[in-house]
């Protein structure tokens, strides 16, 4: 079907577009990626920091079991076994101001037993404060998550909070109910085999990019660095060329584009297209503790509420620790946030308070884009641009959070759209 199909040009070597690469060549259609950067990765890139002495991804991503796209690319990429589960049981909280502790479990099959037992539940909270989850499925296209489940403490800061700020990178009182939504029904609706954290082993790099440049290799896929694409040269057919500056590169009869770019750089391309305004920060802190640094009970991720640091990723060796919709943190000096954070991490590790250890501080100032009711309406679809191009991005209207794998879903999305056509012209 696809032995004598035209080449496809890939303009982003992040997760969609690496994504979107893996998926054509591996249906024989010829690929060039290009990407600005002198390295593929996109968000999730890997460096070895000289500040703390360790290889650090650029920010901490949590994928779940529940992610079918992701697990995809990871089996046909050869890395499936580069994702390891940080806790082999219920997800581990603590709150840093009272001492408390418990566990996120959810129960087994689809109906969700475990909010009825007040020994599963997290403490002080009632069954209704789950229940107002169905809210969420009734609530309007510009409804938000505050408004869908309401503000009643602790349900709020124990569960609600966390698990929208972790997931739509956005407080309740702005974020999509309806985005949440979509959320809840692949995961704890589902049940706990759905639910399942899952984190890279060694680094993002290691796990998600390398086995996927090296499967792009070997099957014969030109991947281009520093060229950042500055304009688009159209006709009567779509796109005619790719002007890289220094660089143009002409399409072929047949051959297409898809533009897996992040939003700013999509919207100078393509001004006519209506895109999501607006982005949201994430502040990520990597710490070199001890080898021998646990969390409770030996769990490689651990939740806090009711400090400054919300989630740490322990690794041997190296803490990562992760603030999201962090708009209050970006402005301040790096010293401020680590002598902010060291004492939550501190305290999570059983670690002295005093010294405080090295801390690199990543500030990822446009982390994903403002997943609000109104820029959910703006996530364009695939086919938005001229016709010999397609969008892939986690911006896109994948109906999923700016996550993992909402990019890999783009990227695919769009491939699968190529591959489609390919086909029915076969057939015909």
């Amino acid at each position: 079907m696809t032995r004598d199909a035209a080449r496809v040009h890939i303009v982003g070597a992040g997760l969609a577009g690496l994504a979107a690469a893996v998926r054509l060549s591996g249906a024989g259609v010829p690929v060039t990626l290009y990407e600005a950067a002198p390295r593929a990765g996109g968000r999730c890139r890997s460096y070895h920091d000289p500040v703390i002495g360790r290889t650090i991804d650029n920010g901490n991503h949590l994928l779940l079991s529940a992610n079918r796209a992701a697990l995809a690319y990871l089996e046909e990429i050869g890395a499936r076994d580069r994702l390891i589960a940080p806790t082999e049981g219920p997800l581990p909280f603590l709150d840093l101001a009272s001492g408390e502790t418990w566990r996120l479990e959810p129960s087994q099959g689809p109906i969700a037993w475990w909010v009825f037992q007040p020994s599963k539940r997290i403490p002080g909270t009632r069954a209704v404060d789950f229940l107002k989850a169905v809210n969420l499925r009734l609530a309007g296209a510009d409804g938000t998550v505050a408004e869908a489940v309401g503000r009643a403490e602790p349900a709020d800061t124990r569960f609600w909070r966390p698990l929208t700020v972790a997931v739509l990178n956005a407080a309740p009182e702005r974020a999509s109910a309806r985005l949440l939504w979509t959320v809840l029904a692949e995961t704890f609706l589902k049940g706990a085999a759905h639910c399942k954290p899952l984190i890279a082993r060694d680094s993002l790099d290691d796990s998600l990019v390398e086995p996927a440049l090296r499967t792009l290799e070997a099957r014969g896929c030109h991947l281009r660095h520093g060229l950042r694409l500055r304009g688009l040269e159209r006709n009567d057919q779509g796109v005619a060329a790719l002007d890289f500056g220094a660089e143009r590169v002409e399409l072929a009869a047949g051959e297409r584009v898809i533009l897996a770019t992040p939003p700013p750089v999509t919207a100078d391309l393509l001004p006519e297209v209506p895109l999501p305004q607006g982005s949201d920060p994430i502040v990520n802190a990597h710490i070199a503790v001890p080898e021998t640094a646990k969390l409770p009970e030996g769990a490689g991720i651990l939740g806090l509420v009711g400090g400054v640091a919300e989630w740490i990723f322990l690794r041997p060796g190296l803490a990562s620790v992760t603030v999201s919709a962090a708009d209050r943190w970006t402005d301040r000096p790096a010293e401020e946030l680590a002598a902010r954070l060291w004492p939550d991490v501190a305290r999570a590790l059983a670690l002295p308070p005093e010294p405080q250890l090295p801390i690199r501080i990543v500030k990822e100032k446009r982390a994903t884009f403002s997943q609000t009711p109104a820029n959910l309406r703006l996530r364009p679809k695939p086919s938005a641009g001229p016709v010999n191009l397609l969008l892939a991005g986690d911006y896109t209207d994948t109906g999923l959070p700016a996550t993992i794998e909402g990019a890999v879903t783009s990227g695919q999305t769009a491939a699968d759209l190529i591959l489609q056509l390919l086909s029915d012209r076969a057939a015909g």
